[in-house]
C-alpha cells in the first residue's frame, strides 16, 4: 500500500499482531465491515523514472481508501498530480494529471466458507490490480535535451496495467497482519499477457503517546519478473533491449498517526523499475530514462 492508512486498520494490524494466527468466524460476512477515506498532500523528489534532462520532482494530491464489506476487501487512490500546473518539475508538457490504483481482493474463505487458513496464514483471497493512467498523452510533441537542443518525441499514453491471482493475510513476526499477493500481469493496451508481480504491504505501529497518537512504520514492495525483454523492441544506440525480464520497487515510510491527521516520511527504492533498464528508449538526442535509485516522498494527511 502506498501511504498512509487509519486507525480502525492500524487496529486490525494491532490484533493481529498481538495474537497467533486464527481463523476468522464468517457466520456473518458483514460483522467485521468497514471502510476508511482520507487526503493526502503529497511531494515526491527523484521518483523514476526519470527522464534525462528532466528535474524530477512534483507535487499532488491523492484520495486513499479502503474497507472490508462481506466478501471484498479493498484498497485503492487517485492521485492529481501538479495541482497548479506549474512550468517545473517532471509533470509538465501534456503529461497525464490522474493515475489510479484499484485493488479488490475476494476472500476465498468466505465465498466457499471454509476455514482456509494453515499456519501465519489468515485469510485466502483471489486477488486483483489496476493501473490506470499516469502516462503522457499519446502523440507528437516537442523536447528539449539538457542543452535545449529541441528534437521530435513521441508518448505512447497513459498505463493501463491488470493483475490476476491469489493473495493471503500473513501473520509476519514484528510486521504483524501483512498482506501478500502473486499476480499474473495482463497489459490493456497491448492486450496480452507478460510476466508476472509479486505484492506486499505492511502497516506496523511501534510507539504509542499518551495522547493516543502513535508511530508507524508501513510500505510496500512490488516485484515484477518473467517479463518479455523484446516487448518495447532492441535499441540500437544503447545496443540493449529497453526492457528487462524483471524490475520494482520497495517503500519504507515513517509517519505519525493521530484520529484525524498523520506525516510522514518515505523512502523509495527503484530497480529497474516496471521492467524497464536504465537508459531505455535512449536517443543520439536524448540519454533515455533512468529507472535505478532512491526517491522521497513528504506527506500530510487529513483522515475523514
Amino acid at each position: 500500500m502506498k501511504n498512509v492508512k487509519t486507525l480502525a486498520l492500524a487496529a486490525t494490524a494491532v490484533a493481529a499482531m498481538s495474537s497467533n494466527a486464527f481463523a476468522a468466524d464468517r457466520s456473518d460476512l458483514y460483522a467485521t465491515d468497514y471502510k476508511w477515506m482520507q487526503f493526502n498532500a503529497m511531494y515526491s523528489v527523484d521518483e523514476h523514472p526519470i527522464a534525462d534532462g528532466v528535474d524530477a520532482h512534483h507535487n499532488y494530491l491523492e484520495m486513499e481508501f479502503g474497507g472490508r464489506k462481506g466478501i471484498v476487501d479493498l484498497y485503492g487512490y487517485v492521485d492529481v498530480f501538479n495541482l497548479g500546473n506549474q512550468d517545473s518539475g517532471d509533470k509538465t508538457n501534456n503529461a497525464s494529471k490522474i493515475f489510479m490504483k484499484f485493488a479488490p481482493r475476494f476472500s476465498l474463505d468466505a465465498i466457499t466458507g471454509q476455514d482456509l487458513s494453515f499456519g501465519p496464514v489468515q485469510e485466502v483471497y483471489f486477488s486483483t490490480l489496476f493501473n490506470w493512467g499516469g502516462g503522457g498523452i499519446t502523440g507528437n510533441y516537442t523536447a528539449s535535451d539538457k542543452d535545449f537542443n529541441e528534437f521530435a518525441a513521441y508518448t505512447k499514453g497513459d498505463v493501463n496495467m491488470s493483475f490476476w491471482g491469489l493473495g493471503a493475510d500473513v501473520n509476519v513476526p514484528w510486521l504483524g497482519k501483512t498482506g501478500m499477493n502473486l499476480y499474473a500481469t495482463y497489459d490493456l493496451n497491448a492486450k496480452e499477457w507478460n510476466g508476472y508481480q509479486f505484492s506486499m504491504n505492511w502497516f506496523k505501529p511501534f510507539h504509542f503517546f499518551e495522547n493516543k497518537s502513535f508511530l508507524s512504520f508501513q510500505g510496500y514492495v512490488d516485484w515484477q519478473f518473467a517479463m518479455d525483454e523484446d516487448a518495447s523492441g532492441f535499441n540500437s544506440f544503447t545496443g540493449k533491449t529497453n526492457n528487462s525480464s524483471h524490475g520494482g520497487a520497495a517503500f519504507f515510510g515513517l509517519y505519525w498517526h493521530s484520529d484525524k491527521y498523520a506525516v510522514g516520511y518515505g523512502a523509495k527504492y527503484y530497480n529497474k523499475v516496471y521492467g524497464l533498464n536504465n537508459q531505455a528508449f535512449a536517443n543520439e538526442f536524448w540519454g533515455g530514462l533512468d529507472t535505478t535509485g532512491w526517491g522521497h516522498y513528504f506527506t500530510a494527511t487529513y483522515k475523514f
